[in-house]
């Protein structure tokens, strides 16, 4: 039940704001890790790599996406992103 009311909480706040399409933002900054290249870094639409994340609440993750989590660098290297684009773009590559 938390997972979908994160995922919907993102989806909800991410569409209505975000300046930038999800998926460009994704092909321009984000594919190079998550197209299953780094095993880390979770590929897009799998459910299971995605729900620990998720489970940890929106706020955590938007967190850890915006400063970096590990060898991920800050902002997913998308440092025209607003917190609203990440947010649709978070959304949009865990559905």
């Amino acid at each position: 039940m938390n997972k979908i009311l994160a995922a919907a909480f993102l989806l909800v706040i991410s569409s209505a704001h975000a300046a930038q399409e999800p998926e460009a933002v994704f092909n321009r900054s984000c594919v190079m890790c998550h197209n299953g290249q780094l095993p880390m870094a979770p590929k897009k639409g799998d459910h299971a790599a995605w729900k620990p994340r998720l489970d940890k609440g929106s706020d955590v993750l938007l967190k850890n996406v915006t400063e970096g989590l590990n060898v991920m660098p800050p902002r997913g290297l998308c440092m025209d992103c607003s917190p609203e684009d990440l947010a649709a773009v978070i959304a949009w590559i865990s559905k």
